[in-house]
């Protein structure tokens, strides 16, 4: 019987990593600190010395993370975040939430990746913060991107939901600009078993803004110096991240491998474009992603060939109805419209063998 080919493959994930994730899990129930136990300061240290950030704050998801980043800088109703519109809803979701205004430039066509070279001119005098997104598990132009919003003094900060664990100019992701924000949804190239996700950032002041923002505004208990939310990471969660931590650097290893694979035994099909990884940096592949003219067809292949393959993203930011009338384009967003209706995804993920992604190849080419 032919095995199932999965597009996340957490069970033989958890199967090799078993001993020591029920191990972790095991001394949380023992101890019995579930809300903020020693398994959360103890991740975040290890994730400020994984990346090279100064601070980490733990935090109940990416969306949060967002949330709670864009409030330590003071994002306030009226401001205008830019972004991409080219990207899961949560990263202008926070923006909405907060009464300030997403603000949306187009993308490169090539790495589906905010097009730096439309920033500068969408800026104004609201403008309070961009946010590139590290979509597909690659780095946006975070040193272009730096450079202006130092020159208009205004916050860069990294969505970095799909991109834990990638490189950029030998800086990992994470590290790139004055905040960044990571997911462990248990798909993300570091999952948690649930919600979770991290800020990252150098600044002493903003990580005591984060922390306290987290905790409903608290810098003591039942003391609210500032307007919070309840934001915290469990326990739990933090304790399975932990366990998946010493495997990482050897499933980020095979997520490059992987993908090179797909890409060569791709190579010379015309009918399909892959994404371009740009030389100074690498990409995680959080989610494998081509482009097609011929999307329909190729994912009606893959449904006969019980290949399973998903679209990551139908309908950009700036066409969702929520968005319409709280929302401002910076110029058109034909090239966000054009991959919206071309881009697809492959199964990926570290315990993907070859046989299995040969199957799914051929699925697609023959």
């Amino acid at each position: 019987m032919t095995k199932k080919i999965e597009f996340i493959d957490l069970k033989t994930q958890y199967a090799q990593l078993k001993t020591a994730i029920d191990r972790r899990i095991q001394t949380v129930l023992d101890h019995g600190q579930y809300i903020m136990g020693p398994e959360v300061p103890e991740l975040e240290r290890r994730l400020e010395a994984y990346v090279g950030a100064a601070h980490c704050v733990t935090v109940a998801s990416g969306t949060e993370a967002l949330l709670i980043a864009l409030m330590a800088i003071g994002v306030k109703p009226g401001d205008e975040v830019i972004t991409t519109p080219f990207t899961f809803v949560a990263t202008a979701e926070v923006i909405a939430l907060l009464g300030a205004v997403p603000v949306f430039v187009d993308v490169e066509t090539d790495t589906c990746n905010i097009d730096v070279g439309l920033i500068e001119a969408a800026i104004t005098k609201r403008t309070r913060a961009i946010i590139p997104v590290s979509l597909y598990g690659q780095a946006a132009d975070m040193d272009e991107i730096n450079a202006i919003a130092a020159s208009h003094g205004i916050s860069v900060i990294e969505d970095a939901a799909q991109s834990f664990g990638s490189t950029y100019r030998e800086k990992r992701s994470c590290n790139l600009s004055s905040i960044a924000c990571t997911s462990f949804f248990p798909s993300k190239p570091l999952g948690c078993y649930g919600d979770g996700g991290a800020i990252f950032t150098d600044d002493a002041e903003l990580a005591k803004a984060m922390r306290e923002i987290r905790v409903h505004g608290q810098e003591r208990r039942y003391y609210h110096t500032r307007i919070g939310v309840g934001g915290r990471m469990d326990t739990l969660q933090c304790a399975i991240v932990l366990a998946k931590l010493d495997n990482l650097n050897w499933e980020i290893e095979q997520r490059i491998r992987i993908g090179a694979g797909y890409l060569a035994k791709l190579r010379g099909n015309n009918a399909i474009q892959p994404l371009t990884v740009r030389s100074d940096r690498t990409c995680v592949w959080g989610q494998f992603t081509l482009q097609s003219a011929s999307r329909d067809d190729l994912l009606e292949k893959l449904k006969q060939a019980e290949i399973p393959s998903a679209i990551h993203y139908p309908v950009p930011l700036h066409l969702q109805p929520a968005y319409k009338d709280l929302s401002r384009a910076a110029g058109p967003l034909s090239r966000s419209e054009a991959v919206s209706k071309r881009v697809f995804s492959l199964p990926m993920h570290p315990y993907l063998d070859e046989s299995e992604q040969d199957r799914i190849v051929a699925a697609l080419v023959d």
